[in-house]
Parts: C-alpha cells; sequence; structure tokens
C-alpha cells in the first residue's frame, strides 16, 4: 500500500520549487550512496541505534558505507528532509542494494533471519 503524499497540484504554485528543492543536497548524496554500496546506514553522532546498527552489520561480517549527519543539536533540517524523502521517521536509515529496510532492529531481523545474506547474493 502505497503511502500517502501530498499531491503536488495541492501545493500553491509559488512553493512548489522550494518543496522539490529543500536540501536537495543531502537527498542527492543518499541516493547516490545508496545506489554505490551495497548496504548503506545513514546515521547520526550520540545516536545508539545507529551504532547498534553498524555493529550488528560488523559483527555479521558485512561491509557498510556510513554517513553520518550531525548530532541531536546540528543538522537536524537536514536530517528532517530525509525522513520527508523517505518516509522513514527514526535513524538510522539502512539501505540493501538501494532499498530502504528500516532501522537497527529491522536489520538485525534481516541479518538473524538470513534475508539479508540472500539480499546481498551472499
Amino acid at each position: 500500500m502505497p503511502r500517502p503524499i501530498l499531491e503536488e497540484e495541492r501545493l500553491h504554485p509559488a512553493i512548489r520549487q522550494k518543496v522539490a528543492n529543500l536540501h536537495a543536497d543531502i537527498v542527492h548524496n543518499v541516493q547516490s550512496a545508496a545506489a554505490s554500496h551495497p548496504v548503506l546506514v545513514v546515521g547520526m553522532r550520540q545516536n545508539p541505534m545507529c551504532k547498534r546498527a553498524r555493529r550488528a552489520l560488523a559483527d555479521a561480517g558485512v561491509a557498510h558505507h556510513y554517513l553520518e549527519y550531525g548530532s541531536y543539536f546540528s543538522l537536524w533540517r537536514k536530517r528532517n528532509a530525509l525522513k520527508i524523502w523517505s518516509g522513514w521517521p527514526t535513524f538510522p536509515m539502512v539501505f540493501v542494494r538501494g532499498t530502504l529496510v528500516g532501522g537497527a532492529d529491522d536489520i538485525r531481523t534481516l541479518i538473524d533471519s538470513g534475508e539479508l545474506r540472500r539480499m546481498l547474493g551472499t
């Protein structure tokens, strides 16, 4: 089921460009990294769930690329743009082969079930 997204025609024409380009740089960086790396973790400093996801991947012997955007005290607007773009409300955001699979608990479930290895073809 697709998630609800405000239709473009429901945006006033004067703000459409602003909405389309809101922190487009960070969204583009994440899109590029997700396309370039089999496993990508997008996180932030001081967040224990980001550390948990990275540790789970490391313990499972799964190489991953990590992008870090600020902390609880910085870059929250840019991280918010990622949340809006992805629809995922928290960090980390874990991508496998370009697909958002969730956060720390979700990647742990994929590792434990063997699904992550199947997704990676290993």
